[in-house]
C-alpha cells in the first residue's frame, strides 16, 4: 500500500511495524477504536514474535511459519491505516509533518512525493545492526529481522554447512546453539575470551564458553576479524574466507599472520546495534547512537512533547531498552499518555533476561556489566549465583548459572 497524495488527516502516527510498534496500536486500540492510527513501515509490516528468530533453524520453521498475521490482515483488524514499502526521508516537529517515499512507486527515490500530518508520533524503528569494515554488508548476514532471517534459511537448506558468526553476546551464542541443533558446523568468533562477557565477569562466562565448547560449537575467543572474502573452491557455490588475528597478546606480529583463515559457507554478523541518527537528528529529538532516542522514564516522551518513542530505539536513563518483556507496560503508557488518560507513570524494571541454550542455564536480574564489583554468593558443580554490588553495597544484579538437567532414564 502506498500514499498518492499529501494527507490533511491527523491523528498518531507510528514509525515502525516490529513487536513495539504493534503492541502501541493495541495498546491504543484497547482504549481508543475510532481515533486514526497510520502505521509506517519499510517492510510489509506482518506481525512475528521477533525472538523466535534465534530458535527457529533448528526448528525447520521457515519465515512464513514465524508469521501471526499479515501487515494487511493485522491493519485491517485494528482499523489502522497501513503505509508499507514506505519509509520515512524527513521529521519536520515544528509543523508536525512527516515526509514519505515509498518504494512501491516509479519516482525517483529521493523524491519526497508526499507528506503526512501527525498529532502524536512514536517512535518505534528499532536499531540497525552494526557492520565493522572487516564484515562487508554483500557478504555478511544478520539476523535481526525476519527477512534476514529467511535469506538465511534459505541459504542452509542444503544440509550441513560450516557458519561463522561474528559476536558472542546473547544473539550470537542463542543462534550458535541453533544452527549446531540443526546439523551445521559452527565457529563463533570474539573479541573477548567468552561469550556474553560485555554484560558478565569472568567466572561466569568461563561456564558459558566451556557448555557451549562441550557441544561442538568451535568457539574463537580474544580475536577479531580483519577480512571476509569470497572464495571459489568449484563447489555449488562459493566460500568466504574468515581471517582473523589475536585482539591483544604476546604473540609477535609475524606469528599472528600465521593464523590460519577460516573457510565457511556463510557468516553471520551478531556485534552490536545502532539507532540510526536520520529521524532522530531530522526531529530534534535527545538521542546517543549507542542507547538510542532518550525519553522521560514516565511518560516515555522524548523532549518534543508530541514525540513519543519505544523498543530497541529507546532508552531510559542512559541505558538501551532492548528486550521484548516491557513492551506491553512501555505502549500502554503511551497510549494513556497520547490518550489523555490519567496514568501513574511508567515504571521501569529490568526485565529477567534468560539465554535460550539449552546447554546452560544462564538467567540475569537487574542491570548487568561486566565491569562492577561482583561477588560470590554459590559455588559448585551444579550452580554458579553472583551479585554485582553498587557503590552503596546495594545489589545492582544478579546470575544464576546452573548445569542442563540430565534427562531421565
Amino acid at each position: 500500500m502506498s500514499v498518492e497524495r499529501s494527507s490533511t488527516s491527523k491523528g498518531i502516527v507510528i514509525i515502525g511495524a516490529g513487536l513495539a510498534g504493534w503492541h502501541v496500536i493495541d495498546a491504543i486500540r484497547a482504549k481508543d477504536k475510532d481515533i486514526p492510527v497510520t502505521l509506517i513501515t519499510a517492510d510489509n509490516g506482518d506481525r512475528y514474535h521477533k525472538p523466535m528468530l534465534t530458535m527457529a533453524i533448528s526448528q525447520n520453521k521457515r519465515a512464513s511459519d514465524l508469521v501471526r498475521a499479515t501487515g494487511s490482515d493485522a491493519a485491517e483488524a485494528a482499523n489502522v491505516n497501513l503505509l508499507a514499502h514506505t519509509e520515512v526521508s524527513d521529521i519536520d516537529a515544528a509543523s508536525q509533518h512527516l515526509h514519505l517515499v515509498s518504494a512501491n512507486r516509479s519516482d525517483p527515490a529521493n523524491t519526497n512525493y508526499a507528506t503526512i500530518s501527525y498529532d502524536k508520533l512514536v517512535l518505534a524503528m528499532g536499531a540497525q545492526p552494526i557492520f565493522p569494515k572487516s564484515l562487508p554488508e554483500d557478504l555478511v548476514l544478520h539476523v535481526n529481522h525476519i527477512e534476514r532471517f529467511g535469506q538465511l534459511q534459505e541459504k542452509l537448506a542444503d544440509g550441513s554447512q560450516h557458519v561463522a558468526i561474528v559476536g558472542a553476546g546473547m544473539v550470537g551464542t542463542e543462534i550458535a546453539e541453533d544452527l549446531l541443533k540443526a546439523g551445521h558446523k559452527v565457529t563463533l568468533i570474539d573479541l573477548n575470551d567468552a561469550p556474553l562477557s560485555q554484560m558478565l565477569p569472568a567466572k561466569a562466562t568461563a561456564r558459558i564458553a566451556k557448555a557451549i565448547e562441550s557441544q561442538g560449537i568451535q568457539f574463537l575467543g580474544g580475536y577479531q576479524v580483519s577480512d571476509v572474502t569470497r572464495v571459489s573452491e568449484g563447489s555449488a557455490h562459493d566460500k568466504l574466507q574468515v581471517s582473523y588475528e589475536p585482539v591483544a597478546s604476546t604473540i609477535q606480529g609475524t606469528d599472528a599472520q600465521q593464523l590460519e583463515p577460516l573457510i565457511v559457507d556463510h557468516v553471520i554478523a551478531s556485534t552490536g546495534l545502532l539507532v540510526d541518527d536520520k529521524l532522530p537528528a531530522a526531529a530534534g529529538v535527545e538521542f546517543n547512537r549507542r542507547t538510542g532516542i532518550v525519553v522521560d522514564a514516565t511518560t516515555l516522551r522524548t523532549n518534543t512533547s508530541s514525540i513519543y518513542a519505544i523498543g530497541d530505539c529507546m532508552s531510559i536513563n542512559g541505558v538501551a531498552c532492548r528486550y521484548v518483556a516491557p513492551l506491553r507496560a512501555q505502549a500502554a503508557t503511551i497510549a494513556d499518555d497520547i490518550l489523555g488518560h490519567e496514568h501513574g507513570g511508567y515504571d521501569h524494571k529490568p526485565p529477567m533476561i534468560r539465554l535460550k541454550n539449552k546447554a546452560i542455564s544462564v538467567m540475569v536480574t537487574g542491570v548487568p556489566q561486566a565491569a562492577g564489583n561482583w561477588q560470590l554468593k554459590t559455588e559448585s558443580d551444579e550452580e554458579l549465583v553472583m551479585d554485582l554490588l553498587d557503590d552503596n553495597d546495594a545489589v545492582s544484579a544478579t546470575v544464576t548459572i546452573k548445569a542442563p538437567a540430565m534427562p531421565k532414564g
